[in-house]
């Protein structure tokens, strides 16, 4: 087995906790309600398990590779699958049909997105790069360069990326040196190095979009001098055929821990004279942009940490069902038989199911909020879900991509010593996970936001307004004759409690104690995105026991209810514990003398 999309449980979230006919009912997403979503769905599970799947492990023994003349080969069978996956309308999913795309909401993109990072993340973040630069252009861009790159970018024919580090500016981006000079012509000669670029250079498209930070002569100091710029590999004529090439070439492309076969490049731009580029939006303006760039990123990464979850989960699961090895504590086989009887691999296996549900349920929340504040006639709507969508980014981006290790690596534990071999492929998912918590701004920096700009900021209003939602979920599980929902209500209860004592200590004392706040900053993050996943499986577990949904596939709605149950007493059970760390230990992390460490 290679890969099998999740598509029941991809389609109960649309249909039941990111509620489908809402968004179906605002104007331009009429024809995207559950029948398009489930047959969208359906074709993508279909392409990435049959052509993109299969290269994933082709991609980790062959990667990508730069050689003479600045070029970069990548993986055998990449070139072709991305021919299929851009003549399909892949790339164009979510992007207006005004520039060649199909317009359908976020919702939707998003589970399409899981497949694809699933089936092959080094393959996936070619289009998920080009996305950004779609977005950034969209908002900021003139209508000059619309015309000239989005149909191209849309339709997957070119492709985009981001270039923001250097080898001296890593998350401080206020040390960026690469700087921009103004032409007569009203375009501009760019000079620097730019690092970690991820598909900086390829064979796969037939030009590539840079957006690259830089400063414009005579620029302020800091983030506030920072600027824009599309700079082409290939210069685009009038009439939109490719030029000569730009003066942006790569030098090299990192040799990684884990998803080897995306080319992570080293770009020198203005080796020989400059090379020329474009201002997007205004001179200055730039950090603003390319935050839209990273807002759209760090979603998606959020989504890959699912996407490779849930690839550890399958592979796991098959392989404990193959495995043979001991007789069960239980006494219920009369000799050894599959490891999937012994009660600890049912653990491993259970906590790698319910992270993996929980945070895809919290991703496609996100994603419908994404669709209400962008699309929604209504500008108080509007509003709402953008709060609601700017709160859960953190925590798609932070929670699930954390979470990803903790699953990927117990894939490798459920194979034993054979999971530290690298031809059962499962030591791949752990490796390829690491950057998760990396790129597109750490785990930390997530935190800080979700301190910062999200809570800090209103004084915990977002926060107690989201932790009056799950109290409502609380009480519909407390009034149920079920069991399951009885404890559920039970361990949601004690972790909103939690939730908003640390919401109080932190928007109390970030000013007056920052130290304090900022040393439980990431526990904060984790404990807010536990409880946030734990809300939408409390919610999943309202459906499932209805009896319509019983009616409707009762083997799957019993399975929802069991993972609820298990996320409840297995994963939610640890808010209350974390809370106790951030209000009560900040003390012992600052404590010691630096000298002693």
């Amino acid at each position: 087995m290679s890969y099998i999309a999740p598509l029941k449980d991809m389609l109960f979230n649309i249909e039941h906790l990111a509620r489908i006919d809402q968004i179906a009912q605002i104007p331009g997403f009429e024809d995207a309600g559950l029948e398009t979503a489930q047959a969208v769905l359906e074709e993508c599970g279909k392409l990435n398990a049959e052509v993109i799947a299969p290269l994933n492990w082709e991609g980790d023994k062959n990667p990508s590779f730069h050689h003479d003349g600045n070029q970069v080969t990548t993986t055998p069978g990449f070139k072709d699958a991305y021919k299929q996956f851009t003549e399909g309308g892949w790339q164009s999913l979510q992007h207006p049909a005004d520039f060649g795309g199909q317009g359908l909401p976020k919702t939707i993109g998003a589970a399409c997105g899981e497949m694809l990072n699933s089936a092959n993340m080094s393959f996936a973040l070619c289009p998920m790069l080009t996305d950004g630069a779609i977005e950034a252009l969209l908002t900021a861009g003139s209508d000059e360069l619309k015309a000239t790159y989005l149909e191209k970018l849309i339709s997957g024919e070119w492709t985009g990326t981001m270039n923001l580090t250097e080898p001296q500016a890593g998350s401080d981006l206020a040390a960026v040196r690469t700087r921009a000079e103004p032409l007569p012509d009203g375009t501009y000669k760019v000079f620097g190095t730019k690092i970690f670029i991820t598909y900086g250079e390829h064979d796969m498209a037939e030009n590539i979009v840079h957006l690259v930070l830089a400063r414009v002569q005579g620029a302020p100091e800091g983030v506030k001098g920072i600027s824009l710029f599309a700079v082409p590999k290939f210069m685009v004529k009038a009439d939109g055929s490719l030029g000569e090439r730009n003066d942006v070439h790569c030098v090299s492309i990192e040799h990684k821990m884990g998803i080897k076969a995306s080319p992570t490049a080293v770009l020198q731009y203005g080796d020989h004279g400059g090379a020329i580029g474009y201002l997007v939006g205004e001179e200055n303006r730039g950090l603003e942009y390319m935050f839209i760039m990273m807002n759209a990123a760090r979603y998606a990464v959020g989504v890959q940490g699912i996407s490779i979850a849930e690839r550890a989960y399958q592979k796991a699961v098959q392989y404990a069902r193959d495995r043979v090895q001991s007789r069960p504590v239980d006494g219920s086989l009369p000799a050894a038989g599959p490891i999937i009887h012994h009660p600890d691999v049912r653990r491993m296996l259970m906590t790698m199911r319910a992270y993996t549900e929980g945070c895809r349920s919290l991703a496609s929340v996100a994603a419908a909020a994404y669709d209400a504040a962008h699309h929604h006639p209504d500008a108080e709507v509007r509003k709402q879900n953008q709060s609601f969508y700017e709160f859960m980014v953190p925590l798609v981006k932070g929670y699930s991509t954390e979470m990803s290790l903790e699953v990927t690596s117990l894939g490798v534990q459920v194979h034993g010593g054979m999971g530290f071999i690298e031809e059962t492929g499962c030591a791949q998912y752990y490796r390829d996970a690491k950057i998760l918590t990396i790129y597109e701004g750490t785990t930390a920096i997530q935190a800080n936001d979700l301190v910062g700009r999200k809570t800090s900021r209103d004084g915990g209003q977002t926060a107690k307004a989201l932790a009056d939602q799950v109290a409502q979920t609380e009480a519909q599980l407390a009034a149920s004759s079920s069991a399951d929902a009885q404890a559920m209500a039970r361990r949601l209860k004690a972790a909103r409690e939690a939730f908003v004592d640390v919401v109080n200590f932190v928007a109390g004392n970030t000013k007056a104690k920052p130290n304090d706040v900022f040393a439980g900053s990431v526990p904060y993050l984790m404990l807010t995105g536990n409880l946030m996943a734990g809300w939408q499986m409390g919610r999943a577990m309202l459906v499932a026991l209805t009896p319509e949904a019983q009616a409707q596939d009762a083997a799957f709605m019993a399975s929802k209810v069991t993972t609820a149950r298990f996320y409840a007493d297995h994963i939610l059970s640890k808010v209350p514990g974390i809370r106790d760390s951030i209000v009560e230990g900040a003390g012992s992390v600052t404590e010691l003398a630096l000298e002693a460490f």
